[in-house]
């Protein structure tokens, strides 16, 4: 049967339907996207070498033939040996914790290796590859040598193999293992064998020549089947012509679907806002201070959107503390000026709260009505609200989720501002925005700064606006990494700063001491480590006691974290807010909106616990009233502080810029775990890698622009439909975006 690249999988030889079901848990439901399931590396089989060349500290290649099978129990864990042996030489195989191996490898099979080559320290020594990737190439029957006949059929089977003699492609197996990284280099060479020889190309062929794409068919094979001579190095970092191509070709229509998107929304009917004399009075009227260059900067490209009667969709990026609330309600004035009515929505009740504690103060005197509309109000008292909001007497509406329920109507919604907009669902914004007749702005804010790599990508169809200067007063922090063996020190120099005025964050990365066992089974509590957890982390609840009662006695200190419900938080942040607490103890539920100008001190226990982000998020809560402020990163000086976490502490302590330590997040925790959430907007890239192909879409976007705009006529209009025809295909199914709108 010839196969077209939309022919449903299990029409390929061998696999059939009930392993198409297995495949289609993975995302593979055609030849397609089977063909689009690429090797995550490469072993070079091409240059297997003899055990009698091996040297310790190399890594190779070996096929050999098991010897012996034995699993040994040790106090520590058990550990699974396997000899493999080419005539008299043999190698030792060694899996820690390999009971699952027991049953795996008998003797007289044939297996290829590729790992480290060791000195083994047990019994004569020898080499050893400790932990290696290995494939069973033949079953004792297959491999074992007998008559002349049944070798040279070994050998021919060696010859053809897709196993050995190449550079083989290595695969995540699936389905539980039963669809093992060797069954996919079965499944996938036959699909290409009965591919059919003219396969859909959406790409342009002046794109495709200007940019230098190899075939599209040409690229499949080669990917997977690398021919001899390819570079092992390329192949590895997927920079081979055949990687090119298909990465290319992923990104530009990505681009293209979100160039047409952008174009779309600019054509679509919104509001146009007025920006005439009194508006531009009444914005300045409410400003509490002078407002800095980029604030000047960014508020002028909010400004011209709404002016337009487009409806805005931007993105407004800047660091912790730079001042994107005050631009927030810059341009909410605009719309209230204009006869409108704005909404604010928060992802927590203490930064919603907070965000209205601030916008009363400022723009009540001027006379906005402001109103706050949150899930832990009593009923009537959101009824009331809900009513204000439908007549339209409140004219700046600030909320958590409890803005897009049914019941909640607007007068007249002119601009939505959604704030750490990564933390709320598509659908949940798109409710939000039909709450208007009229098709209202958007302005969607985040103190996480996105690369330029992820903002082309994640935001493509959004204008970015990005606040890069913090506003006058605020103090650079110092920051510090210590071991808790000169705990003394630290506790000592935060009592030296509240007696001079100022108030403490104590962090800590678990609530309660219990929180964490059930992911260490076995590992006993150690009784010398009274109030850590199982994994020896200090918890917030019982660290708040020991700090209340023996290292503070005389100090006020308070107790916050994500168990306590939200009216016990807010009296807690209230009471912290007024000066009523010297010393607040909490988890990272203060990381986002907690504004105390007077705390100019925080200490992070265990930080080597925290992600980046988080913790650049955290000493963001410091530093924002003129006293100098520190942040002392804490370290267990009994644990052993991984490579990775130490370069996210030395990046901590080098700079403060946000931008620079989301480069180092990004590449640390790589592009589909920079949100957390698949909700946040991530496109499901089959191929390309955000990070490491930042030049590929770099080239991509350029190339889609044109597409787009019109401006290349070399690109006929045949060409131009079979763009639209793949992305009408592909679109919501592979890259899984949905507009802000």
């Amino acid at each position: 049967m010839v196969l077209e690249l939309n022919t449903p999988v299990m029409y390929v030889k061998g696999i059939g339907p009930r392993l198409a079901e297995l495949l289609k848990a993975k995302g593979i439901d055609t030849v397609e996207d089977l063909l689009y399931y690429l090797p995550f590396r490469y072993e070079d089989r091409l240059n297997a070498r003899t055990i009698a060349e091996l040297k310790a500290g190399e890594m190779a290649s070996v096929i050999a033939e098991v010897r012996t099978a034995m699993l040994f129990r040790t106090k520590r864990m058990p550990i699974f040996e396997v000899t493999f042996g080419q005539g008299r030489s043999t190698l030792k195989g060694v899996w820690f914790h390999g009971t699952y191996l027991k049953d795996k490898f008998k003797p007289g099979q044939l297996v290829a290796l590729y790992g480290k080559v060791d000195k083994s320290t047990r019994g004569r020594g020898g080499l050893q590859v400790i932990q290696p990737q290995y494939e069973i190439l033949a079953e004792p029957q297959e491999a074992g040598s007998g008559t002349e006949d049944t070798e040279k059929e070994a050998d021919r089977k060696v010859e053809e193999s897709l196993e050995i003699g190449r550079i083989v492609p290595i695969y995540e197996s699936a389905a539980n293992q039963k669809l093992t990284s060797r069954w996919f280099r079965n499944a996938i060479y036959r699909a290409l064998q009965n591919l059919s020889n003219e396969i859909l190309d959406g790409v342009p062929r002046a794109i495709a020549e200007r940019v230098s794409l190899i075939d599209r068919r040409e690229a499949f094979e080669k990917v997977h089947f690398p021919p001899a001579g390819e570079s092992f190095a390329d192949l590895q970092s997927a920079r081979t012509p055949a990687h090119f191509r298909l990465i290319f070709e992923e990104l530009f229509f990505l681009e293209v679907g979100l160039e047409l998107k952008r174009k779309k929304l600019r054509a679509r009917q919104g509001i146009s806002f007025k920006l005439d004399q009194p508006v531009r009075a009444a914005i300045k009227k409410f400003l509490p201070f002078h407002p800095t260059t980029a604030q000047k900067r960014v508020l002028k490209e909010i400004a011209d959107d709404m002016l337009h009667p487009a409806p805005m969709r931007r993105l407004l990026q800047g660091d912790v503390g730079s001042g994107k609330t005050i631009v927030a309600l810059q341009a909410a004035v605009i719309a209230i000026e204009n006869g409108y009515q704005a909404a604010l929505m928060a992802p927590t009740e203490i930064l919603a709260t907070q965000h209205y504690l601030a916008a009363r103060r400022m723009l009540e005197p001027c006379g906005y009505r402001v109103v706050l509309l949150t899930g832990s109000l009593d009923q009537d008292r959101k009824r009331q609200i809900r009513r204000h909001i439908a007549q339209g007497n409140a004219q700046l509406v600030i909320g958590t989720h409890a803005l897009i329920e049914e019941k909640v109507e607007f007068a007249k919604i002119g601009l939505v501002v959604v704030d750490e907009q990564h933390r709320f669902g598509v659908m949940q914004r798109f409710k939000l925005m039909k709450k208007g007749a009229a098709e209202p702005d958007v302005l969607v804010m985040t103190a996480t700064p996105i690369p330029r790599t992820l903002a082309l990508t994640l935001y493509g169809d959004l204008d970015t606006s990005t606040l890069d200067e913090l506003p006058p007063g605020r103090t650079p922090i110092t920051t510090r990494r210590v071991t808790d063996e000169r705990a003394e020190e630290v506790w000592a120099f935060v009592r030296k700063q509240i007696k001079a005025g100022h108030q403490a964050y104590v962090v800590y990365p678990v609530i309660e001491a219990a929180e964490d066992e059930s992911e260490w089974p076995g590992m006993e509590a150690d009784p010398t480590k009274k109030g850590r957890s199982k994994m020896g982390l200090k918890a917030a609840v019982a660290m708040y006691d020991e700090l209340r009662k023996k290292i503070f006695p005389d100090l006020r200190i308070g107790l916050l974290h994500g168990k306590l419900d939200s009216e016990e938080k807010e009296a807690i942040m209230r009471r912290f807010q007024r000066g009523e607490l010297d010393l607040l103890v909490s988890t990272t539920v203060i990381e986002v909106g907690v504004d105390v100008a007077n705390a100019n001190i925080m200490v992070v226990e265990h930080a080597e616990r925290f992600g980046l982000a988080q913790m650049h998020q955290l000493r963001g809560r410091i530093g924002r009233g003129a006293a100098k402020s520190y942040c002392i990163l804490m370290t267990d000086a009994t644990a052993k502080v991984s490579e990775e976490a130490e370069r996210r502490l030395d990046e901590m302590v080098r700079t403060q810029n946000g931008f620079e330590i989301a480069e180092l997040d990004l590449e640390l925790r790589g592009p589909g775990e920079f949100f957390g959430t698949r909700q946040a907007g991530m496109p499901e890239l089959r191929v390309a890698n955000l990070l490491r192909d930042r030049k590929i879409l770099e080239i991509a976007k350029r190339e889609a622009s044109a597409v787009v705009a019109g401006g290349d006529s070399a690109i006929t209009q045949q060409e131009m439909s079979a763009v639209m025809e793949h992305l009408k295909k592909h679109w919501q199914r592979r890259y899984g975006l949905v507009e802000v709108g």
